[in-house]
C-alpha cells in the first residue's frame, strides 16, 4: 500500500483546510486509514480515522466537532476537512493505513503504511 498526502499549506487562524491521502496498491485490503500529526518538539498524535468497511469514524478530542474525515470510495482517497483552525493545529500531518483491526485505530503502531507528511501552518 502506498499513500500520498497533500493539501497542507499556510492558513490564517479561523480558516479551513482539506488534506487528501491517496491510496494505491492493495487498497482492497485496507481496514482503516488515519491522520496523525506531529508538532515541533511534540510526539506524534492521533487526529482522526475511518474504517473502510463500515465507514465509521473516530476523532481526537482536540479536533472533534470541527473536523471531518471521509473517503472517496471510487478514487481511494481519504480526506480530512479541518475548520476553525488555530495555532495548535500547526504540525506535519501524516496519513497512515492498516490492514488489520488489531491494536485499534488510535495507536500509531497499529499502522504499517505511512505517507510522507504534509505541513500545515496556522498563522495568528
Amino acid at each position: 500500500v502506498q499513500l500520498q498526502a497533500s493539501g497542507g499549506g499556510l492558513v490564517q487562524a479561523g480558516g479551513s483546510l482539506r488534506l487528501s491521502c491517496a491510496a494505491s496498491g492493495l487498497t482492497f485490503s485496507i481496514y482503516a486509514t488515519a491522520w496523525f500529526r506531529q508538532a515541533p518538539g511534540k510526539e506524534r498524535e492521533f487526529v482522526a480515522a475511518i474504517r473502510w468497511g463500515s465507514g465509521s469514524t473516530e476523532y481526537a478530542a482536540s479536533v472533534s466537532g470541527r473536523s471531518t474525515i471521509s473517503r472517496d470510495n471510487a478514487k481511494n482517497i481519504v480526506y480530512l476537512q479541518m475548520n476553525s483552525l488555530n495555532s495548535e493545529d500547526t504540525a506535519v500531518y501524516y496519513c497512515a493505513a492498516t490492514l488489520t483491526s488489531v491494536g485499534g485505530v488510535y495507536w500509531s503502531r497499529s499502522y504499517a503504511y505511512w505517507g510522507r507528511g504534509t505541513l500545515v501552518t496556522v498563522s495568528s
